[in-house]
């Protein structure tokens, strides 16, 4: 197996491929991918083309990636009753909500149509796990004890699907309500597992916006699992969520 780890995009990004036809060219292909979507997707780069679309770019202007992740979020916002917002509450425009999970899924379909089947992709704590470890059993992710990030409160056992998780734990309240422009939550974690990780990582930004009916959203959702922790540490998962637990 191959695996490494490199940080890029302000976090620690893994990637492993089990599959023995892999090359370190493989690897640096993904890394380089991920490169590219920073220096685009940045909102904290000058040069990126989110800072020149939050400059005023015409919309006729921008690249077909930055249209794609626009109609993404708008049909987010639409699923989630308003709770996905790419604008920041000072009217910032920051599609980092939704960039991260669809950003692995590409990688992880670039693997694919590179014949890989069992690889596993994290940006971040957000994951991507596809087919088999290395030892031929699921991919086991755990889920940190927001209060004790060295915990894991949940191991869940995952092939072909994605997880996300949102929360305040590492960056503070920074997942605001638009309906209220309040950032504070009786919630500090929502981990999402879905069909994939993009699936999952842009529905778990809307509903831990929604606090905690996050977890009542997630549950009405096909193909979507959730567990929610709040600010007690009592958590609540949805009903289908235990059969991520077992390998």
């Amino acid at each position: 197996m191959l695996q490494e780890t490199r940080i890029l995009m302000g976090m620690p990004i893994t990637v492993a491929i089990v599959d023995s036809e892999a090359k370190q060219s493989d690897l640096i292909r993904i890394f380089d991918y991920f490169q590219a979507i920073d220096g685009r997707f940045s909102p904290f780069k000058k040069t990126s083309e989110t800072s020149a679309v939050d400059r005023g770019v015409p919309q006729r202007d921008w690249s077909h990636d930055m249209k794609e992740i626009a109609a993404l979020a708008e049909k987010t916002k639409e699923e989630t009753e308003g709770y996905f917002n790419l604008m920041t509450p000072d009217g910032k425009f920051n599609p980092v909500g939704v960039v991260k999970g669809w950003a692995i899924k590409n990688a992880s379909d670039t693997l694919r149509k590179a014949g890989f089947r069992n690889f596993y992709i994290d940006a971040g704590g957000d994951i991507e796990a596809g087919g088999l470890n290395g030892h031929g059993g699921k991919w086991s992710i755990g889920i940190k004890n927001p209060f004790k990030q060295d915990e894991i409160v949940r191991t869940l056992f995952i092939t072909d699907q994605g997880i996300a998780t949102s929360g305040t734990y590492i960056r503070g309240d920074h997942i605001y309500d638009p309906h209220t422009g309040r950032t504070e939550h009786n919630i500090v974690s929502l981990t999402v597992v879905g069909p994939d990780v993009c699936e999952a990582d842009r529905f778990a930004t809307g509903a831990f916006a929604m606090g905690e009916k996050g977890i009542q959203f997630i549950e009405k959702t096909p193909r979507l699992e959730g567990y929610m922790i709040d600010k007690n540490g009592v958590a609540t998962m949805t009903s289908g969520f235990l059969k991520f637990t077992i390998k």
